[in-house]
């Protein structure tokens, strides 16, 4: 489990923390169920006192993303069953949500997994997150990747409109898939949203040369409250960082910041000397997506299973390091 916190970040340390556990939950680097470390071992690892890490869990829990019971560790999102045995049809239905975690993709599922979607063919996306800013974002990546009509909702309108599944591929964060049990049907779980990792953002900052002004540009006010966190432990007291809360419908001057970092939406209104785009949505998880809609139309149109391979649009293109190269030469 990979923390970082700066004691010199104008972020208090339980934010930081409570932050980073979100972000690690988010991209898949803490499974749902997963046990954290008592309050006092986490606090000794980290150098930090216990009421630090306690507040971090606590605001955790109250927020849904942990799981306290008296007398024992706190675990990541819902308890989960017990394991039990399973036959091939039920462990399609789990693994198609869990594909990453247990090995598994939809490529080496494909001749069960693709008999259920030809059965159930989407013909369009819908997202579910609580957050409506948020929603914005995924829509626009997923629309920009998988060219499909993409609608969203929140947890509380699916619960009380059912039927805003009917002919829809259903998305969701992994993390939340568990509050919408009951309200979609198995079959219409099979792509759990990924968040994209920073890690390369923050390299990029670590290698910056000079103090230099950062800000992170989005509709969101979530992603910005998450950047902030992930970003304090880099950033210290050397650089200046800044947020802005935009709207996606007028474009923002902030040619005064050495480098932005822009969400989906944000990236093509903000004005600025150095941009970067903070893509939220894991390419992976795209390609998945993406490939749903591709057996569906296969299936149609051959009546057979076809093998695609996605990953190739996984890879980073060369636009995409010479732009990194230009803003760490500029920003050095």
């Amino acid at each position: 489990m990979r923390l970082s916190l700066s004691k010199n970040s104008e972020v208090p340390l339980h934010q930081q923390l409570a932050e980073q556990l979100v972000y690690l939950i988010a991209t898949g680097g803490l499974a749902d169920g997963k046990q954290l470390p008592s309050v006092r071992s986490l606090a000794r690892t980290l150098g930090i006192h216990h009421n630090t890490v306690s507040k971090a869990y606590q605001d955790l829990i109250v927020r849904g993303w942990l799981t306290g019971r008296h007398g024992s560790r706190v675990s990541v999102g819902v308890p989960q069953p017990p394991p039990h045995s399973v036959d091939l049809d039920e462990l399609i239905n789990q693994t198609i949500r869990r594909a990453r975690r247990m090995g598994y993709s939809l490529q080496t599922l494909q001749g069960r997994v693709l008999e259920r979607l030809f059965d159930q063919a989407p013909d369009h996306i819908l997202v579910v997150e609580e957050e409506p800013e948020l929603c914005l974002v995924i829509q626009a990546e997923i629309c920009s990747r998988v060219g499909r009509f993409v609608a969203s909702c929140s947890p509380e309108q699916l619960k009380k409109s059912p039927e805003l599944v009917l002919g829809a591929q259903v998305v969701t964060p992994d993390y939340a898939s568990q509050r919408l049990k009951g309200h979609v049907p198995e079959h219409q779980t099979g792509v759990m949203l990924k968040f994209a990792d920073a890690d390369e953002h923050v390299e990029l900052i670590r290698n910056f040369a000079q103090p230099s002004m950062i800000a992170m540009a989005s509709v969101s006010p979530t992603l910005l409250k998450t950047a902030r966190s992930l970003l304090a432990p880099v950033l210290g007291r050397r650089h200046t960082f800044r947020e802005f809360l935009i709207s996606p419908e007028r474009h923002t001057d902030l040619r005064g910041m050495d480098v932005v970092f822009c969400d989906s939406l944000a990236i093509g209104v903000v004005r600025c000397k150095n941009k970067i785009h903070y893509r939220l949505v894991a390419p992976s998880c795209l390609d998945d997506l993406a490939a749903v809609f591709d057996y569906a139309v296969v299936g149609r149109r051959q009546g057979k299973i076809t093998p695609l391979n996605r990953r190739k649009h996984t890879k980073k293109t060369d636009g995409d390091h010479r732009a990194g190269e230009k803003i760490h030469s500029a920003i050095s």
